[in-house]
């Protein structure tokens, strides 16, 4: 099968190609980028006045599978994803039954092979099943090809239970993806404590429930020599100190959330459950200090966290309401319109953040890039395009979002996955 695409503005961080060209795929590899290819194709797909870029992506999800699937599945999960353009995810191990042995994980990763159109890392997690108390098998999840281990949900408390998992995580080249709370602190609370918080009635989430734990987790990365991914972080402090990191010369990266970057409590008019997440949304002076980060380089990923619940979950007070918002398929037009469309970032900056940096955090050398003898994942992105995000219409399972309703501006018209078109047309292509 040969496809290829014509007239579009190539976006590739890899190699810094910036301008309109084509690009040849075969099966699943792409084998030729260039201004004009003079090429007899399978299919052809123009891509005029779109951006070509590397398949996003994400590495932060909760696909709910198995054993939650009245919120989500690894098909619908990975409709979804490709909907949003995003070509990879890693799933967080916080199912039922836990991800914590290379059996468990072995088995939700072949049948994503089958079941899902986004490729699928298995995250497994720290402790057995998420308790706290003794550590999973992270050699046999990393023999069986998981990337990374969290504890995603919570974080691990006891830190010398935390630093052996990350040593072992050392050992077997994992990544350990840090979801930074500090429960003891949390106290009831459930949106951001401030003015907001109290004019609703609500208890709130201080800063430092976060904080305390990025503090603790760079300084146990810094002496177990592991890659950190600190994930959606939130706060200015957080930023702070993942800069500070970095100018050490530590292997810490930090990612950020789209509803993160773009509400602030102000936004919160009443006690909507859709507002509800962890961290919460946070200060005017938090979101700028994390639209700067990822300016300036210091927050290498933007990941969606998307973690659907059913509406049941959702509709109700926040005092009573399951945390999490959904993400794939908002992502990129969020990003674009509050970011891109902003001057904030450049639209090869979007590509890095979504694509290049995340491959590059997980060793996936063959991935994160639209260059000759890369595998072909792929999203065209219409820059022009307009529209209202409307909830009805996702394919996640998952409707729990307070964008229902936003104008926004560029969206996903087009998704390949292994040099195979999977959305395409507002539709995604199961065969």
């Amino acid at each position: 099968m040969s496809i290829l695409i014509q007239n579009g503005h190539v976006l590739d961080p890899a190699t810094g190609r910036d301008g309109v060209c084509d690009v040849l795929i075969e099966n699943e590899r792409i084998v030729k980028v260039s201004e004009h290819i003079n090429a007899e194709a399978d299919q052809i797909i123009d891509a005029e006045g779109c951006y070509v870029m590397p398949g996003f992506i994400d590495l932060h999800v909760h696909f709910r599978d198995p054993g939650l699937e009245y919120k989500e599945t690894l098909t619908t999960g990975g409709r979804a994803a490709v909907r949003g353009g995003i070509t990879s995810v890693c799933a967080m191990p916080n199912t039922k039954p836990v991800i914590d042995t290379g059996v468990k994980a072995a088995e939700v990763q072949k049948r994503a092979k089958t079941e899902s159109l986004t490729n699928v890392y298995q995250l497994g997690s720290v402790t057995k099943g998420q308790k706290g108390e003794e550590l999973s098998d992270i050699r046999g999840m990393a023999k069986q090809g998981c990337v990374g281990i969290s504890e995603d949900g919570k974080s691990v408390m006891n830190a010398s239970l935390y630093r052996k998992g990350m040593k072992l995580a050392k050992e077997e080249g994992m990544v350990v993806f840090a979801h930074c709370e500090d429960i003891t602190m949390v106290e009831g609370g459930v949106m951001n404590a401030d003015e907001k918080s109290e004019h609703l009635g609500l208890k709130g989430i201080t800063n430092s429930v976060e904080d305390v734990i990025v503090a603790r987790d760079i300084l146990l990365a810094k002496e177990t020599g592991v890659k950190l991914h600190l994930c959606h972080c939130s706060t200015e402090d957080s930023v702070k100190m993942i800069r500070e990191a970095k100018a050490e010369g530590l292997p810490v990266t930090g990612e950020v959330c789209p509803h993160h970057f773009t509400l602030t409590t102000d936004d919160i008019t009443a006690d909507d459950g859709n507002f509800k997440m962890n961290p919460p949304i946070r200060s005017r002076a938090d979101v700028d200090a994390l639209i700067q980060g990822l300016q300036d380089g210091t927050m290498d990923v933007i990941s969606t966290d998307h973690a659907p619940h059913a509406a049941a979950e959702k509709n109700l007070s926040m005092k009573l309401a399951a945390f999490g918002i959904v993400g794939l398929e908002t992502s990129a037009s969020l990003t674009y319109t509050e970011l891109v469309n902003k001057g904030i970032l450049t639209p090869m900056q979007m590509a890095e953040k979504m694509s290049f940096n995340p491959a590059k955090i997980l060793g996936l050398e063959e991935k994160g890039s639209v260059s000759e003898g890369k595998i072909a994942d792929i999203v065209i992105f219409d820059p022009r395009k307009e529209y209202r995000i409307d909830k009805e219409t996702f394919f996640s399972k998952g409707k729990n979002t307070p964008f229902h309703g936003r104008k926004v501006k560029g969206d996903v018209v087009c998704t390949l996955v292994g040099g195979r078109v999977v959305y395409e047309g507002g539709k995604a292509i199961d065969s």
